[in-house]
């Protein structure tokens, strides 16, 4: 149905949807950044979300369920999980820990894939890879539209996405952003 996708075409939909966003970003790591990927943007569309849906989804086999932290990893992990016909379960925070809820069950030695939309530090990744672990799931591999890190975070299983895409982050200590006084801006799901 879809073509294969190279980097080049995963850059230019987030260029094209207004989705990759320059100025001064405060990522869920608490890094800042003159850059930002609004995956949200290209993920409103669902023809475009099957797209990169069945693309990463390209990546992996052997799978049983596919697990995303909510907010950002719910869209593309829903459609990574109909492209291989598994289960697609979300964790959400409560009380500031990500957990499995609404009756969302891991059987245990299931094979897990857990699937976010952008990595850079991977923290919120390895969250949800705890709560899979915890139930007894088995984790397979880790997947996301764009990986930003500057090195590969150490994830269990095999670590795929469809664009690396290394972005400068700046500790806020030392954020030349920050001393040039150019207005933060924090457009991420998670309260710091």
């Amino acid at each position: 149905m879809f073509p294969s996708m190279d980097e080049s075409r995963v850059l230019q939909l987030f260029k094209e949807n207004g989705a990759f966003l320059e100025g001064h970003f405060q990522l869920s790591s608490g890094l800042h950044s003159p850059n930002y990927m609004q995956s949200a943007k290209i993920l409103q569309y669902p023809v475009l979300a099957a797209e990169l849906g069945i693309n990463l989804a390209k990546k992996f086999s052997g799978i049983d369920v596919v697990l995303s932290p909510a907010l950002g990893g719910i869209i593309i992990g829903h459609e990574v999980a109909r492209a291989l016909n598994v289960r697609f379960l979300f964790c959400e925070r409560e009380d500031n820990i990500f957990r499995l809820r609404r009756g969302f069950e891991i059987h245990p030695g299931e094979q897990v894939l857990v699937i976010e939309d952008v990595v850079t530090t991977g923290r919120s990744t390895k969250e949800t890879i705890a709560v899979a672990e915890e139930a007894g799931g088995k984790i397979s591999g880790v997947g996301c539209i764009v990986n930003r890190s500057n090195a590969d975070p150490d994830f269990p299983g095999t670590f795929q996405y469809l664009l690396k895409l290394p972005l400068t982050n700046y500790q806020p200590s030392v954020c030349s952003l920050c001393q040039q006084q150019i207005p933060l801006v924090k457009p991420g799901s998670r309260k710091l």
